[in-house]
Parts: C-alpha cells; structure tokens; sequence
C-alpha cells in the first residue's frame, strides 16, 4: 500500500504570491555572480544565541574519538561561518573601510572584553545594523518544564527523563564497569553521555525557549513600535534534537530541541499553529512522530468539540496546537539506509488535511548543474515544501498572531559535507541555505509577522557548517541587504578556514596581516565568540576502545554529479575529524533520581505518544 495521502480539498496551485521557486532578482544567472538587491522593507532583526554549556557534551568512553562526528568543535566551525556572515553585511552596509585589515585581533579583543558582556548583549561589538548576538545563559530542568513534559514526557511518570539523567550521571561509573554508558540496545557511537551532558541538552532548550520568547516578544500585539527584540533568530547548539521521539533517543539526539521550542511557544504564548521546515540530510523522524501525535490529540479535541450541542454549558476546551512538519531528506540516509519499511513509509509521507495531519516529506535528488539543482530540483520539487507550509496556513486561518515558522537547519546535504556522511550524493549547493531561508522568511512575512526561529541540527564537516551557517544568516537577513554569492565561493572559504585556523592556545591565526578586512574582522569577531575553553582533562582509568563497530558501507561510485570538497577522513561511515584527547569532563551533578529500568519496547519507535503536562489541554 501506498503511504502517500492527498487531501482533496487542497486548492490547485495557481499563481503563487510569494514567487517560491522562481527565480531570484537578476535570475539566477549562473555564468555570473548571484548579487539580491535590498528591498523596501523596514530593517529585519536576526538575533543569534550562543550556549557555551552545549560544549560540556563530550565522548569519554576512550580516549579514540575519531569515530565520533558529534563532537563540540562543531561549533566553531559554525562560529566561523556566523563571523563571516557579521563581516561581509558590515562590508556591504559601509561599515568596514581598509584600515580594517591592520587591526591587531589581539588589542582589539583586550579592549572589546573590558567593555562588553555578551551575555547580555554583544556590548556595541557588532557593526551591522540587522545583526545581534547573545552569550544564552538560559538553561531548564528537564524534570520541571512543562514544555520538555509535553513533549518527553511519560503516562507513568517521567521514566524517560529520570532516566536519561541518571545514564549522564553514571556515566563514568557504567563504563568503568560495562564498557558503556549506554543501555543494551542504543547504538553505539550513535549515543553517548558524560556527567556534564545533561548541563549542554538543557542549555540547548533554555536557548531555543529564550530565543523564542524573544521572537514572541518583538511581534506581538504590544510589540514596540521600534522593535529591540529579533523578528528571526538563529540557535546555534547541540546536541542535535529531530531523531529524538518521545521517549527514544536516537542519531545524536537526547531531546527534540524544536519540538519542546514549539510546546514553549504553544504553552506560554498561545502559539496555535506552527510550521516546522526540516532541511537536515537525514529525515526527522523523530520531529515527525511527536508531530503527528500532537496533531492527533487536537483533531480528538476538535471532534469532541463539534460533537457538543450547540446551547451547551460547557466551556468551549483548549485545543492543542496544529502543526505542519514538512522535511527535505535523503531517504537512503539514516534513519532510512537499511530499507526498513516503518522509516522509508514514514520519510515518504504526504499528507494535508485527514485526520489532522499536515506532513510534507520530500526525498534529495542527485544534480549535475547548479543549473540543473535551482532550475528543476529547487523550482518544481523542493520549493514544494513551502508551498504546502502557504496551504496549511491557508487553510487553517490565513495569517495571524498565533502562527511561528520553525526551521530544522542541518547542514549536512551541503555540498562540502564529507562523502562518508553524504554517501549516496544526494546533496545541495551551499546557496540553497540562502535561498531556502529568504523563502522561509518570505512565508513568515505574510502569515506569521515575520516570526522564524532556526535551530542547529547536523553538519559534520567544518566547511559544510561554516560555509552553510554563513549562506544561512545571510539568508535570514538578506531582504535588506545586498548578498553576493561568491561570498562562499571555494576560494573564499579556504581563505577564510586559514584566516581563522586556531593556534595551540585557541586564538586564530593572524597569517597574512595584508589581508581583506573581512577577513581580519571575521577572526575579530570569532576571538570573541569562541572565547570558551575547557581545562585539560584529568587523568582517569579508562574503559578499553569498544570492539562494537558500525558495518561497512560500500564505497562510492566513481560517477559523482558534484564534485566532492572534503575528503574522506577514514572508511567508517560515521568517521570524523579526530578530536583533541584534552577534553574536560565537569563533576557530576546532585541529582538523587534513581534509575528505572527501560521497558521493553522496540528501538527506535516511529509513533510515538505524547501525553500533555497536568492541568493542560
């Protein structure tokens, strides 16, 4: 049977208003450079959090974490390319001149930290008039938010919270003794913990709940006529969230981050309806079985509701939120590539309107032109994805005040991903997280006052993520600035990635003191971003390497239709940069739950269930 599903009271497509899919302004003429001219439009404010809590999340099992793609460098490189982002708006708005390119890093930064404190703004660092950034110092208690219990938590309890808290807690303990810190049945170099694990998973929700309370905040009602607050925002941290169920952890993910952002956004702001756009490499099944759940207690409510007489006492029941979950995925990828049919039904789902559901997932394609990828794939495939985020909102009010664009940004389809990551070439140029994000905020224009807030998923290698997170901030802000695509052209970002190597003590590398001062104001700006660091990790017995291994992929085909940026680091399909053996583990926390044992229950689950915290509807 097929699990495709249409709904028939879908409007056929006629002109589309929001001119998703067509071409760019000038075209995308590709024999030249792609420039987008500002529009008329008042000024948009991106907002970008940081959590240096997500770095405390760490592999301690052995001292080899070479297997290990997850890892907290990932940061920097995303760091990297929002740096680059900052310096080239500054150089377009004026902001930058050539003297720019002399300045010494090292007395600016002494001079800038004696100012500043970013945790609470970036203390007049940043030049561009659309851009802020902010230190999150925000964190939850997974057992105490009504947002993480909407989303993760459990009919009997909070058996999955308590005990996620407690494999973190016992890490150390658990691998002395067995090897690992996870229970039987979790995949092995999937998932892992460390007692400072859980400080990084909920720093990662206090960021995503901080940043959509500010997004809230600006767009409102009562919003100010000069907006302080960011109209969109971007999240940078990890770990990543959208393989994550309600209960079964999965691909790297302990919590769904987006999920419990839109429960935040539903429980405090009276958000009703929600798009979640996922563009991570690998479908969010996870994202999509908390979805679809919540959709199907709303739709219980609203025939309840339909069924009550008309001159009824009874108060009219707040109904849980609609939300439309719409992917672009490679569906031989995880959580897909062994062919079992419960992940590839699910990551081919279509369906508008029954029973409540709105999910849209659309499967990546090989391109062998970038002609090829923005004049077929981008207009009459993958743009499909927001024209059914336009339909769902159609048909669900128009726009209003209780509508938040969500976006699952993974930056593991670009095209400077490593092959061992993207193995069957599905991939995308790095301009699609420019394009996809000036769509994205053109939907949230009309229907949801502009509201988006982006929250990092995957990407692994360094260039994917500083090149995507670059084109994607670009994206955020473009409307009102004028984006030259060549800004991470090849050339660009190797002379970027030498620009901001880091040195033995973590300050980039001057190199070349006559470079272009975007460069030198990008190694400014990471000085500060990436002023974290963690003390040399103490000696401990350690558990041997594990012998458990993923099985062996088969190599790539010699007629790849991109041409591939990254090497290979090693033939493991989940290989990685190796990481530095200096990593700190903090002590571990005072939490007194006791462990219970994990049901028996197949992993991973694709519906999953999704029970409201007390005293909600």
């Amino acid at each position: 049977m097929s699990s495709q599903a249409t709904d028939s009271t879908i409007k056929p497509e006629a002109v589309d208003p929001l001119g998703i899919g067509a071409p760019l302004p000038l075209a995308h003429v590709l024999s030249e450079p792609k420039v987008h001219p500002s529009s008329p439009q008042a000024p948009t404010h991106v907002k970008i959090y940081l959590q240096d809590d997500c770095l405390k999340h760490r592999f301690i099992r052995s001292r080899d974490a070479s297997s290990i793609v997850e890892r907290p460098e990932r940061l920097r490189a995303v760091k990297i390319g929002l740096a680059a982002a900052i310096a080239r708006i500054e150089e377009a708005e004026g902001a930058l001149k050539p003297s720019d390119a002399n300045f010494s890093v090292e007395v600016e930064l002494a001079a800038a930290l004696d100012k500043m404190n970013i945790a609470a703004s970036d203390g007049g660092l940043i030049r561009a008039r659309s851009i802020s950034v902010t230190r999150s110092t925000a964190t939850v208690d997974l057992l105490d938010n009504a947002a993480v219990k909407y989303v993760h938590g459990d009919i009997d309890g909070d058996v999955y919270l308590q005990n996620l808290k407690a494999w973190a807690r016992d890490s150390e303990e658990n691998i002395t003794k067995k090897g690992s810190e996870m229970p039987e049945g979790t995949p092995p170099l999937d998932l892992y913990l460390c007692p400072s694990s859980i400080d990084a998973i909920q720093g990662a929700i206090g960021a995503v709940c901080q940043a959509v309370d500010a997004v809230i905040a600006s767009t409102g009602k009562n919003a100010p006529a000069v907006a302080t607050d960011p109209q969109r925002a971007f999240v940078a941290v990890r770990p990543p969230g959208h393989h994550c169920g309600e209960d079964t952890p999965s691909g790297f993910c302990f919590v769904n981050n987006v999920a419990i952002g839109a429960a935040h956004a539903h429980l405090k702001h009276g958000i009703q309806r929600i798009v979640i756009l996922d563009i991570d490499l690998h479908h969010g099944n996870g994202t999509q079985s908390i979805v679809w759940q919540i959709n199907e207690e709303t739709y219980q409510q609203t025939l309840e509701s339909e069924q009550l007489p008309s001159d009824s006492d009874v108060p009219p029941q707040n109904r849980g939120p609609q939300i439309y979950y719409g992917s672009i995925h490679d569906v031989l990828s995880f959580p897909c590539e062994d062919g079992k049919a419960t992940f590839v039904q699910a990551a081919s789902t279509s369906i508008h309107g029954p029973h409540g559901q709105y999910i849209e997932n659309i499967h990546l394609q090989t391109y062998n032109s970038e002609a090829y990828f923005w004049d077929v794939l981008y207009k009459e495939q993958y743009s499909v994805l927001l024209k059914r985020a336009s339909e769902f909102l159609d048909s669900t009010g128009g726009p209003g005040d209780d509508v938040l664009v969500f976006i699952s940004c993974g930056f593991d389809a670009c095209e400077h991903e490593y092959p061992s990551m993207s193995r069957h070439n599905r991939k995308a140029p790095t301009s699609f997280y420019h394009r996809f994000a000036l769509d994205t905020c053109a939907i949230a224009n009309v229907y949801a006052r502009g509201r988006v807030v982006s929250v990092l998923e995957g990407g692994y290698s360094d260039r994917a993520l500083s090149s995507g997170a670059m084109a994607h901030i670009c994206g955020l802000v473009g409307e009102t600035v004028e984006v030259d695509e060549r800004w991470w052209n090849l050339e660009n970002l190797i002379e970027l990635e030498k620009a901001t190597k880091a040195r033995k003590f973590g300050s980039p590398s001057l190199g070349n003191t006559n470079r272009e001062p975007w460069l030198t104001r990008t190694s400014e700006l990471l000085s500060h971003f990436d002023l974290y660091r963690t003390p040399p990790q103490p000696s401990r017995n350690r558990a041997a390497p594990t012998s458990r291994t993923l099985r062996e992929r088969k190599k790539l085909s010699g007629n790849s239709s991109t041409p591939e940026v990254a090497s290979k680091p090693d033939k493991d399909t989940h290989t990685s940069v190796p990481v530095s053996n200096s990593l700190s583990i903090s002590a571990s926390a005072s939490e007194s739950e006791v462990m219970r044992p994990l049901s028996a229950k197949k992993l991973p689950r694709v519906i999953l269930h999704v029970k409201p915290p007390e005293n909600t509807s």
